[in-house]
């Protein structure tokens, strides 16, 4: 059975009695569960359709074309309208819709033109539409989702690399550490904005948007994992010293024993002390590369490429950016209120006696 130490259930009692993180983890939380049946809460695809006796899940289920339901014409069925059609002819057949019935990627002009217009209830556009009549709670919405999932798989890629580099630098030094030292002191100095211009102005136009957002990661990952390699060294150096360490190595641990069973376990602090904030300098960065237009590729949806329309359109469409920031600031919120309540209640000086 998995169980926690004693000291470990002191440290997670502690967290919850600081009522302001605990309370912004589990609104984190709630978030990335729902973000998950996202598409039943936010999209243009139907939940149901009840159509002559038999249902039908078009959310999660295959094409379905408007000749389906009994419309003329033969590609994806337009849902509501199909309601209204539905609605109109009283025959017993209708269909269950989102509560924002739209997707990030369609423009629903009131009109011919395509403009921002303002928050409606009658048309479900709660925060409006943006320059191109998108609706600004779906990108919202979905920006909010890949801007979390996207910093949640950056900070696994960091700590994997810079836990593997740094235990191998602090557990063996000598040449090893003094040769990844200087390694890491050269790749720490190349610009980071520069190299994702480079990259993105060289990436072919046919590649689908999931590798172009793979790519990205991949980049800010290569020069981001430095300076947690630098705290896993410190750590490993500091544990590697103490007595435990040397009875397992007396007693025939190996290596890789010692490490995963022994040195790490101990250095846990640090480790979930810092992943908040690795969280929210992703967050940070991918929304100032999308600001800039060097981050995620259009047409995605995000957060800073609401920023940057609604600083374009700032006196003729105010709720743009005020949605856009009011997102991000809520956002980073939650995640510096967790960051510092994790802090508080790891910190090891607390759980410590000196006799």
């Amino acid at each position: 059975m998995f169980s926690l130490n004693p000291q470990t259930r002191r440290m997670l009692r502690r967290f919850r009695a600081i009522r302001r993180g605990y309370v912004s983890f589990l609104i984190l939380s709630a978030l990335l569960i729902v973000s998950l049946i996202g598409e039943l809460l936010v999209g243009s695809r139907a939940i149901i359709v009840s159509y002559q006796g038999q249902w039908h899940f078009p959310t999660y289920t295959a094409f379905h074309p408007g000749t389906d339901f009994g419309l003329d014409y033969s590609f994806e069925t337009n849902y509501r309208e199909l309601r209204d059609v539905f609605r109109a002819a009283n025959e017993g057949d209708w269909v269950l819709m989102p509560p924002v019935p739209y997707n990030p990627f369609e423009s629903h002009a009131s009109g011919d033109v395509y403009k921002p217009e303002p928050p409606s209830l009658a048309s479900r556009h709660y925060l409006g539409t943006d320059t191109t009549s998108r609706d600004i709670l779906a990108r919202l919405f979905y920006g909010t989702r890949i801007a979390l999932f996207f910093s949640l798989a950056f900070m696994a890629s960091v700590y994997l690399i810079g836990i593997a580099v740094g235990c191998a630098m602090g557990y063996f030094g000598g040449v090893f550490d003094l040769l990844f030292q200087r390694f890491i002191e050269i790749w720490s100095n190349v610009p980071f904005l520069y190299m994702v211009i480079i990259v993105f102005s060289v990436i072919p136009s046919t590649f689908s948007v999931p590798v172009r957002i793979f790519v990205l990661l991949a980049v800010m990952v290569l020069f981001s994992w430095t300076s947690m390699t630098y705290y896993m060294r410190t750590e490993t150096y500091k544990e590697k010293a103490k007595d435990y360490t040397a009875a397992a190595r007396v007693i025939g641990a190996s290596t890789g024993r010692i490490i995963f069973r022994h040195i790490l376990p101990n250095a846990i602090s640090t480790l979930v002390t810092f992943m908040p904030f690795t969280v929210v300098a992703a967050i940070a960065a991918i929304t100032a590369l999308d600001f800039l237009g060097f981050g995620l590729p259009p047409p995605t949806p995000s957060l800073g490429e609401l920023l940057r329309q609604g600083t374009a359109t700032l006196r003729t469409a105010p709720w743009i950016v005020g949605a856009a920031f009011g997102t991000l600031v809520l956002l980073l919120t939650l995640v510096a209120f967790i960051g510092e309540a994790i802090r508080e209640s790891f910190d090891p000086k607390k759980f410590t006696v000196y006799q």
